[in-house]
């Protein structure tokens, strides 16, 4: 990772942090339609591509609610949108983490200081301990997890048995990359709201801010340009290098079940020992590409089920391998060999 990646990296700001939205005016509104009813359902799957804002929207959604425990308040009933003053208490409270009225529920590291691959069970039943203790100010509380692709199954069924009888004035936000593959019983219990791709223009903007760095950016419109919507891919592909190493392994995904060895050698050499912005970006044009295929399967089930089935289970083989990978600072190459090796398999 080059130093000006580093610096960009590290000042990305989480989406606790984050109080700008970009696009999502359509689910924003959703949200707040439906807590100043009175009637809010309890749990919401947020679902959508990767990057595109929906932490950053859960995180609004519950600034909002816990500064505004009224449905019924005039403020609330008058609002336009979910945004609050960020010098509110509440708002600085989120940011730091330390608002008794919320509780997320993401990856974290262990013992050694290693990124954990899932969020394991004991974390998820932190939930019941939160649910049923004395409520917050105004009597919300509310979960946030990010993701629920990332709940190992105890962990999931954990979240289930909460969702199944919640608390009164309780809400949960469920972020998700991937919302068909969540379990059927907790899709079931929830609100979907689905979020779409931003336009170039709403990556621009939303890159430009996290970043810090100008619009104007030709290198930033570039990778805008080419992100497909999503603000983190915009991030990650921000000085050429990724970009030039993602448009490489889209070409060899589209000669698939094809494979050349020499590619595949080449490729792995160029994702370095440590580079984690290179290995984000061969992972990320991976995901979009399976995702594409899944996408184009779905359209027409009942003849793709047998490939449908494969490209999914080979699509969380990929997420655990990568996910090693970066956590354990593993070869880069065998994983560029078992990638395109299950996708061959499974496309043949």
């Amino acid at each position: 990772m080059s130093p000006r990646q580093a610096e960009r990296e590290s000042a990305i700001p989480h989406p606790r942090e984050t109080s700008l939205l970009f696009g999502h005016r359509e689910a924003e509104m959703a949200l707040l339609t439906a807590y100043r009813s009175g009637r809010i359902p309890h749990a919401w799957l947020i679902g959508g591509p990767r990057g595109i804002g929906k932490a950053t929207l859960a995180y609004r959604m519950a600034r909002f609610v816990l500064a505004h425990g009224q449905p019924l308040a005039a403020a609330v009933q008058s609002a336009e949108d979910l945004a609050i003053d960020p010098d509110h208490a509440v708002a600085r409270q989120v940011a730091a983490g330390s608002h008794g009225g919320l509780l997320t529920l993401e990856r974290t590291a262990n013992d050694r200081g290693v990124m954990r691959t899932v969020i394991t069970v004991d974390e998820t039943r932190e939930t019941i301990a939160f649910f049923g203790s004395t409520a917050a100010a105004e009597g919300w509380r509310v979960c946030i997890v990010d993701t629920v692709d990332e709940l190992n199954p105890n962990a999931a069924n954990a979240l289930l048995k909460i969702l199944e009888e919640p608390p009164q004035r309780s809400l949960f936000l469920l972020v998700s990359h991937a919302p068909a593959r969540v379990l059927a019983t907790i899709q079931s219990r929830c609100r979907k709201l689905r979020l779409r791709a931003l336009t170039t223009d709403q990556v621009l903007g939303a890159a430009a801010a996290a970043a810090g760095i100008a619009p104007t950016d030709l290198a930033l419109r570039e990778a805008a340009e080419a992100s497909e919507g999503s603000v983190s891919r915009a991030l990650t592909l921000l000085g050429g290098d990724a970009l030039k190493l993602q448009q490489r392994t889209a070409a060899m995904l589209a000669r698939l079940p094809e494979v050349d060895p020499r590619d595949l050698h080449t490729l792995g050499e160029s994702l370095g020992t440590s580079d984690r912005v290179a290995l984000a970006a061969f992972v990320d044009g991976v995901d979009r590409w399976i995702a594409d295929r899944l996408h184009e399967d779905e359209a027409n089930a009942n003849q793709n089920l047998p490939r449908l089935a494969r490209l999914s289970e080979v699509w969380e083989k990929i997420v655990r391998a990568a996910r090693d990978t970066e956590t354990y600072n593993l070869e880069r190459k065998p994983l560029v060999f078992s990638v395109f090796g299950w996708l061959a398999d499974a496309t043949r």
